[in-house]
């Protein structure tokens, strides 16, 4: 079965398609941002042409920013603003000429790592973005939980838990609250809480460097990071009990966290044992095309 997957960013389009697992034709273009017309003929243009090429028809799937609203059926929370509101799956499908399925980025990040990543054969896969921002996808016997609301697995805005002295002030929240989890572990956490406790600036990169190459303070705050994220990703353990959480997103590439968070998840866990396996993306940024693919 051949699938197009598409991955719909801010700035550019990407479409792979992908017959069984592997991928056999990629085409990335700019978007046209503030055009909602003008994005519904791009996407369509990508697989008319990638149809022409590969003299094949086959499923669509998209992977974008934001997600569909229950009550509206339209985008909701895209960043792609000119999305907002309207109806991309269904207007895609009117031009195509068949069914749009159309998830959001972290859902397909964890559906591309369940089906054929670090996920492979796990019943219970939780897909974790750690970068700009902090989001989460949940995937179960290889199907995308999106839940009722939409809004399954997105950790991000819940309130870091079993809150310590050196997590205050709790810092605020794009979402108008105070201490989610996305304002301690996305990157501008990590940087924005080694300033507040050494004065210096560096990017987390660089201070994941600096502390792999042995500076007391860079390894203090890599702690502290690491501490915290054990302590989100027990409340979802508690909950959602997955096999495998995988790691995306530009800090998933911090090495040490693979060891360090799960040696601190057990004292938060309500649990004698922690079976859970925490891993690298297999796919990395090529996650979002392949997940939408699988969406069929």
């Amino acid at each position: 079965m051949l699938r197009f997957g598409i991955d719909l960013g801010g700035t550019k389009i990407e479409l792979c398609a992908l017959d069984e697992s592997e991928a056999v034709y990629r085409k990335r273009i700019a978007t046209p941002a503030h055009d909602y017309d003008a994005i519904v003929d791009a996407l369509a243009g990508l697989v008319t042409d990638a149809e022409l090429a590969l003299g094949r028809h086959g499923s669509v799937g998209i992977c974008t920013p934001g997600a569909l609203s229950r009550g509206s059926d339209t985008l909701k929370n895209s960043n792609t603003r000119c999305l907002n509101g309207r109806p991309l799956h269904r207007d895609l499908a009117a031009r195509l000429g068949r069914e749009i399925r159309l998830e959001n980025d972290a859902n397909c990040f964890a559906l591309s790592e369940a089906v054929d990543g670090a996920g492979q054969g796990s019943p219970v896969v939780f897909g974790v973005i750690l970068g700009t921002g902090v989001g989460g996808g949940i995937v179960v016997n290889g199907r995308c939980l999106v839940g009722c609301n939409a809004i399954a697995g997105e950790w991000g805005h819940i309130a870091l838990p079993y809150l310590e002295s050196n997590d205050l002030p709790a810092p605020s929240c794009y979402c108008g609250r105070f201490g989610c989890v996305e304002t301690y572990l996305s990157g501008r956490g990590l940087r924005e809480d080694h300033t507040r406790h050494t004065s210096e600036h560096f990017a987390a990169d660089e201070l994941a460097e600096r502390a792999a190459a042995g500076d007391a303070l860079g390894r203090a705050s890599l702690e502290r990071y690491a501490d915290r994220l054990a302590r989100a990703l027990s409340i979802v353990i508690n909950v959602v009990d997955p096999d495998v959480i995988v790691l995306g997103g530009g800090l998933s590439q911090i090495e040490a966290l693979y060891a360090l968070v799960p040696a601190r998840w057990a004292k938060y866990v309500f649990s004698d044992a922690v079976a859970t396996r925490m891993l690298p993306a297999v796919h990395g940024d090529a996650s979002g095309v392949r997940g939408a693919a699988w969406l069929w």
